[in-house]
């Protein structure tokens, strides 16, 4: 994977990751969520998690749409 594969994959994943935080920590409270018991963690932990966790999904999406696309065909001009 070279540097322009890895930047189509990082910088949109990086927003949709960033949105979708915004977007799920307007409407849950990190401290009431409960998973295995109340969540030991300060606001601002839960919040980085949930970034980090939201741009993995995506990256990982956007690998997978990168790695299934078709290669791109270089076609040789035709000599006349």
């Amino acid at each position: 994977m070279n540097w322009r594969s890895l930047m189509w994959t990082l910088w949109p994943s990086f927003l949709v990751g960033a949105a979708t935080s915004a977007t799920v920590f307007a409407m849950v409270d990190p401290l009431d969520l409960v998973l295995f018991g109340a969540v030991q963690l300060s606001r601002q932990a839960v919040y980085a998690g949930g970034f980090f966790l939201f741009w993995l999904m995506a990256a990982l999406s956007s690998a997978l749409s990168l790695f299934m696309a078709p290669p791109a065909r270089t076609e040789e001009p035709d000599d006349f």
